[in-house]
């Protein structure tokens, strides 16, 4: 049956793979991968070999249209990205737009994304909030910010280590430096930690340091 499944896979602990990811990837006829190392590692242990092909921020628009052809010719295939669920700040959003459009069925597995449990641990409201995932880094960030300045929902944004303390001083140019904030790193990974506090008690601690991996930053939305 011809079809795109969007397969999530572990953001950091292969532990969290589901057994119905496991199952999809050994039915599919083929696997797209954000970066083919990476997932040759997760497929090698699974012990699952399946055809794979590169799909990224890059290649996606000159290779989406071949894809779609290749499952209207009856193929079954896997879109899998290097962490958590596919099109979730990650490659995904135009080759199920485009199937939609050609009316392609698309199934989507419940399954790993660092948003969720950064939020759950972040002691910040749950009840609503909004995801922004990464905030643009030039054109547009201040604007942006400015208008999330009045947001009343609890905010989530995804950052890398390179830009986190300079992320942190706009939140607290945007936000004021009282607003409460959350900031975990490397989820479900060995190092994993979470530090919560005040925008300005926090920014000092990531001053001047050398960080890793990826990090979620929650911020509580306007009283």
């Amino acid at each position: 049956m011809s079809k795109l499944i969007l397969i999530p896979t572990p953001i950091g602990n292969l532990g969290d793979i589901t057994q119905r990811a496991v199952e999809c990837m050994k039915t599919v006829d083929m696997l797209l991968c954000e970066d083919t190392r990476r997932s040759l590692k997760l497929l090698n242990h699974l012990k699952i070999k399946k055809p794979i092909k590169s799909y990224h921020k890059f290649n996606e628009h000159s290779t989406v249209e071949k894809v779609i052809n290749e499952i209207e010719s009856g193929l079954m295939v896997g879109l899998i990205s290097d962490a958590g669920t596919p099109s979730i700040s990650d490659p995904g959003y135009l080759i199920v737009k485009m199937c939609i459009d050609n009316n392609i069925e698309v199934e989507c597995l419940p399954g790993p994304t660092a948003l969720i449990p950064a939020l759950a641990v972040s002691g910040l409201p749950s009840d609503r909030f909004v995801f922004e995932g990464f905030i643009p880094v030039k054109k547009g960030r201040k604007t942006r910010l400015e208008e999330l300045s009045n947001e009343k929902r609890t905010m989530i944004f995804y950052e890398s280590p390179y830009k986190l303390y300079k992320t942190l001083q706009d939140f607290s140019d945007s936000f004021g430096p009282d607003r409460e904030i959350s900031i975990s790193k490397e989820l479900t990974k060995i190092f994993e930690s979470t530090t919560r506090g005040r925008i300005k008690d926090l920014i000092p601690e990531f001053e001047n340091k050398k960080l890793k991996g990826e990090f979620v930053i929650v911020v509580k939305g306007l009283k």
